[in-house]
């Protein structure tokens, strides 16, 4: 019998307050809404016919309203309710985490992508740890020591490790002994690393470059450009190397691997997404007394701040002192006033394809593989995390910079993948494939081309009380769950700052 194969397309996040098409199929929820007029118990409630210049909390404290629940609006909600103020989380999906979140399928539960993060990522880590999810709750994990194991189809291995040398000699053994390239690419590595480590990502004149380019230039061939340095950054960078921007490439091997020798130790969630940016998210944030509204759609967004929203209650009219936008940028670009200028329209989107495939029995040693010369491109062991019963192994296959595979049917990368997976994996090739279905992501990133530095915005925007926030928002860092995090942060700092300077004092904030 032929085991099943579905496709799943992950839409991008937008203004409906449905869940994307997925979703929709594995979990049942409609969230459906009535059109009725409802009020509102935070504070934030206005009538359009009488409400004052804003809606101040019962208690004196600003009122915020953070459109968004992803980790960028996360973080948001959570500083400024520390800080005293009063927030209402509203998210269009039934559930919080944006890009990093799980859904249900049968009896798998199915991250929306794989996700990794690194020591360097300084924010996010916090984040997990205000979460009660950090590596020490076993929510998650992060390696004493960066190792990442590398097959290439014809049996080609080698493993990217670090010793306890200071960078960047801490790479030193691992490259010179890189079994993927020959002697001749592998003595040139240490000019092209050296490079990097001293290109300045924040120079607009770095940005214009593309990182492809800029490696020839400096002694790396095509095939070191395929068999190493890609490998990290097209993962990171959702786009190919030619055309990847070179200020934001600098950014994650300077501070991921050549500034500090723990930097690039990886981590990643030892349980679904879901368990640590949904359910652990709305636990700490009701702790703080944050306003969840999921499955609320905003349906316009005023100069003066005043915000229809529709929720699974009815339509509520708000006017709070500050609204923080945490939402992709095409869909900021959607709902901000006319007289906000929007040049990040122009940012782009580059996709994601998600491949999962589950076996009989187990096919991969250890959480995870690099795939080197094969769409296979990172390849995780999901089978805990997931709920797979009985002696089954599920396995996850990421391809990023995913252009050339985003529209082609399931049956064909099917085909595709399980050769591929095969060549990667020995043991897949005795091994019966159970089950075989896509995810696809069409508009995972922004566009992180050469030139996209000067389209990325500060969190300020021309409509006082009004900010942005997002991975693609100008953190830099690239679009990862770090610069989501990271924006998150400035959002809440400017938003803090602008009320105590114009009302001289710091809200109601706790101790």
């Amino acid at each position: 019998m032929s085991a099943p194969t579905e496709d799943f397309e992950a839409e991008p996040i937008t203004l409906a307050d449905e869940p994307a098409a997925n979703e929709t199929a594995d979990t049942g929820q409609t969230g459906s809404v009535s059109e009725t007029t409802g009020t509102d118990p935070t504070g934030l409630t206005a009538d359009a016919a009488t409400a004052g210049p804003t809606d101040e909390g019962a208690d004196g404290s600003p009122t915020v309203l953070v459109v968004g629940g992803g980790l960028a609006g996360i973080t948001t909600a959570l500083i400024l309710s520390e800080r005293g103020w009063r927030v209402t989380l509203a998210e269009a999906r039934p559930r919080l985490g944006g890009r990093a979140t799980s859904y249900q399928r049968g009896e798998l539960t199915v991250d929306n992508g794989q996700h990794v993060f690194l020591r360097c990522c300084t924010a996010y880590l916090g984040l997990l740890e205000r979460l009660g999810a950090g590596p020490s709750s076993g929510m998650s994990v992060l390696q004493d020591k960066l190792d990442i194991p590398l097959r290439a189809p014809d049996g080609t291995t080698a493993r990217l490790r670090r010793t306890r040398l200071p960078a960047p000699l801490h790479l030193a053994g691992s490259l010179l002994g890189y079994g993927l390239l020959p002697l001749r690419d592998r003595a040139k590595l240490g000019r092209a690393a050296l490079a990097l480590r001293f290109t300045d990502p924040a120079d607009p004149a770095v940005d214009a470059k593309g990182f492809g380019g800029f490696m020839r230039k400096h002694g790396q061939s095509d095939r070191s450009l395929d068999r190493l340095w890609s490998v990290i950054s097209t993962a990171t960078l959702n786009i190919d190397p030619d055309s990847a921007s070179l200020a934001l490439a600098a950014k994650v091997f300077r501070t991921g691997l050549l500034e500090d020798s723990g930097g690039a130790d990886l981590g990643y969630a030892a349980v679904p997404l879901g368990a640590i940016h949904d359910v652990r998210a709305r636990a700490v944030l009701a702790e703080q007394g944050v306003d969840v509204r999921d499955s609320a759609k905003v349906l316009s967004l005023a100069a003066d701040r005043t915000v229809r929203l529709r929720t699974r209650d009815g339509e509520l009219t708000l006017r709070p002192d500050a609204v923080v936008l945490a939402v992709p940028h095409d869909v900021a670009a959607e709902l901000l006033p006319a007289e906000v200028p929007r040049p990040f329209a122009e940012l782009g989107h580059s996709p994601i394809l998600n491949v999962h495939v589950r076996y009989d029995r187990p096919v991969l040693d250890g959480p995870f593989l690099a795939g080197v010369d094969s769409p296979a491109q990172w390849i995780f062991d999901r089978t805990g995390p997931s709920g797979l019963p009985g002696a089954g192994h599920y396995v996850a296959v990421t391809v990023s910079a995913a252009d050339r595979f985003i529209e082609q049917p399931v049956a064909e990368l099917r085909s595709l993948f399980e050769n591929e997976l095969t060549r990667l994996l020995p043991k897949a090739a005795g091994a019966r494939v159970e089950e075989f279905f896509v995810t696809r992501e069409k508009q995972a990133t922004f566009r992180q081309a050469s030139g996209s530095a000067a389209l990325r915005p500060g969190p300020v925007t021309a409509v006082p009380g009004l900010y942005l926030a997002g991975a693609w928002t100008a953190t830099g860092w690239p679009d990862t769950m770090e610069s989501a995090v990271r924006s998150g942060i400035n959002a809440a700092s400017v938003a803090q700052e602008q009320w105590v300077t114009a009302h001289g004092h710091r809200t109601g904030a706790r101790a």
